[in-house]
């Protein structure tokens, strides 16, 4: 969608009025548990190899260096394939796309569980994510259909809540593997025949809307007329880019170094406090459960504010997460002397590294238009995030060697946030301008499809 000069404010357009009001999508709360439930067996894989890597590590005889090479590879595999999913979802159909690349893929997690060095297992994961990687892009763009821009935040925010609330509960099950010889092999075996029991359940149950079957001013079209308004074409791939709040985001995301914690949350504590591995490990069961408080929340939250202050709230929001982010990471700094103050603080950094889905994925939605929100979500998750984990993920162990954890610490979550924070406030005014934007030119559409 080509962007319009940027308008003063005295010659700012009005929002358009709604063309018609439309009900909320029927189902499309159990189509959110089928997406949730989605996106829970689909991170199941990276979780088992974090988790049980001191075990896998022995039974492979690999080096420590080889769990950032699974994360980076695969992240980067991912972003090279997520395009090709959401193109063939686009093309054909995104039900059964989500039920190959997410479900049906299961079985190359259990392939991977037959691993017998780390080359086969390096194989068959990177195999294994090209696939899964491909799945949220599609469930993000999804989400955006099944409920309107005033319910996408709780939405959202419940998603992503209930996949870090089962990280809790799978987590301490998964240790208990360990506890098993070979038992990582049997993580692989059910993870992998888990996404085949919830592809199965997905294909039966959900119901896609259809693309734009939340927007107001689309519910004067049927089916048909709003898939004939959202072909994606080239020319629209470029509008895309040419949004400049998405342009903004897609920076922002790089500049998401809050993703380091996940990686090395725990190491850190053994490797500058010098607590023992599971002592240090009991700070993820408070840290998960700030997550998804912090989804949860913040989902509601986010909702409340954008109708209070549509123009700016999102933005707001946004800017105020990652800058208390960053502050409650330099409190890592301090060695506190019990574990407790630390769980305290993982607890915080849990809870506002959750808060972003229900912020960040709503700006997207609402800034660009339905025919180009899969496209937006492959760039931004797939690719932006994909290399930001990839880099953060990777980078880190080397910058640790180099300058010690505490100040990769200091400089990635402290200070590199705190510039996150700062360049968000470029957002405020474009975001305003394409939410506008977006709004009219869905009017505009439906009028001249229905006359």
């Amino acid at each position: 969608m080509p962007q319009p000069e940027t308008p003063t404010e005295d010659t700012r357009p009005p929002d358009r009025p709604e063309t018609a009001s439309t009900p909320p999508v029927r189902h499309r709360w159990r189509g959110l548990a089928l997406l949730t439930g989605t996106m829970v067996v689909d991170n199941d894989e990276s979780k088992l190899v974090t988790t049980l890597f001191p075990v896998l590590r022995s039974a492979l005889a690999i080096p420590t260096s080889a769990l950032g090479v699974l994360i980076a590879v695969g992240q980067l595999i991912g972003m090279v394939t997520s395009p090709l999913w959401m193109w063939l979802a686009r093309r054909y159909n995104r039900k059964i796309v989500l039920v190959i690349c997410s479900g049906l893929w299961g079985t190359w997690s259990i392939a991977a569980g037959f691993s017998q060095n780390f080359t086969q297992l390096l194989v068959l994961y990177a195999v294994a994510a090209a696939g899964f990687q491909g799945a949220q892009p599609i469930v993000n763009d999804l989400l955006g259909d099944l409920f309107d821009d005033t319910t996408r935040g709780r939405a959202t925010g419940y998603l992503y809540g209930a996949l870090q609330l089962s990280n809790v509960v799978m987590g301490p099950l998964i240790g208990m593997l360990s506890l098993f010889e070979d038992g990582w092999r049997y993580g692989f075996f059910a993870s992998g025949a888990l996404n085949i029991v919830v592809g199965v359940l997905t294909l039966a149950l959900l119901k896609d809307p259809g693309i734009g079957a939340s927007e107001p001013q689309l519910a004067g079209l049927d089916r048909q007329q709003r898939a004939a308004r959202s072909k994606l074409t080239w020319a629209r791939l470029k509008d895309l880019m040419r949004i400049r709040t998405f342009q903004l985001m897609v920076v922002q995301r790089l500049l998401s170094s809050h993703l380091l914690i996940l990686t090395f949350g725990v190491v850190f504590l053994v490797d500058v406090h010098h607590y023992g591995n599971a002592v240090a490990a009991l700070v993820l069961m408070p840290m998960g459960i700030g997550y998804f408080l912090g989804t949860w929340i913040g989902g509601e939250v986010t909702d409340r504010v954008s109708r209070r202050i549509p123009r700016s709230g999102r933005v707001l929001l946004l800017q105020i997460a990652q800058l208390a982010f960053a502050l409650v990471a330099l409190a890592l700094q301090v060695n506190w002397g019990n574990i407790v103050v630390f769980a305290v603080i993982y607890a915080a950094l849990g809870f506002l590294q959750g808060v972003n889905p229900g912020i960040n994925r709503p700006i997207v939605m609402s800034t660009t238009p339905p025919e180009l929100r899969g496209a937006a979500f492959v760039v931004l998750l797939s690719v932006a995030q994909a290399i930001a984990w990839a880099i953060y993920s990777a980078g880190a162990g080397f910058l640790a060697e180099a300058i010690g954890m505490k100040a990769t610490f200091f400089w990635l979550l402290g200070v590199v946030m705190i510039v996150n924070a700062a360049f968000i406030t470029l957002l405020y005014k474009p975001y305003d301008r394409d939410r506008r934007s977006v709004q009219n030119a869905l009017a505009d559409g439906a009028r001249t499809q229905t006359t």
